[in-house]
């Protein structure tokens, strides 16, 4: 008789939003990708794909270490899980407007966002194999997006000033409301 193994139930975890301090804190390198941290990325997945958002940086989730999962594939073809660990930008080219950029960690706003139209990045997979290729478009978006995340930088750090301050009133006041 065989035995099927126990699989660990995916947990959802809490995504912190603004303006919580733990966001601005730039992440330290991964130094091994073990079980644990497998069973992280799947939490982290798990997490995402509930919110639902494309894209989730691990000090989203309350991890000070440098990696991020993100999936741009449409919904109604399934997913295409991408995990980046130690991640990189080398070079970055162009510029493009993305417009009506949201964050699951800075909810209910959106803004057109100032991004490179096309980067070169280099990281390792979740397996630990280095990883190195170009993105454009939205993927170049995404990844600039969540890379950002891991140097403590918000994307409401690059939007006018006036912008930023009328946000931050906001969830002053809906904070003084609770």
């Amino acid at each position: 008789m065989t035995t099927m193994k126990e699989v660990e139930p995916v947990t959802v975890l809490d995504i912190l939003t603004y303006p919580d301090k733990f966001l601005k804190k730039q992440t330290a390198a991964v130094e091994n990708i073990d079980g644990a941290l497998q069973t992280v990325f799947d939490n982290m997945a798990a997490t995402m794909y509930q919110a639902p958002g494309i894209g989730l940086a691990a000090p989203q989730v309350g991890i000070g270490q440098s990696f991020v999962i993100y999936d741009i594939a449409p919904r109604e073809e399934g997913h295409d899980l991408q995990v980046l660990v130690n991640p990189k930008i080398i070079t970055s080219e162009g510029e493009i407007i993305s417009e009506n950029e949201g964050c699951l960690s800075v909810p209910e706003f959106r803004a057109d966002v100032k991004r490179a139209e096309r980067i070169l990045v280099e990281g390792v997979d979740r397996d630990g194999n280095p990883l190195r290729f170009e993105a454009d478009g939205m993927l170049a978006i995404v990844i600039q997006h969540e890379l950002d995340h891991l140097d403590g930088t918000l994307f409401i750090d690059h939007i006018s000033a006036l912008k930023r301050q009328m946000y931050k009133r906001r969830v002053k006041k809906e904070m003084k409301q609770r």
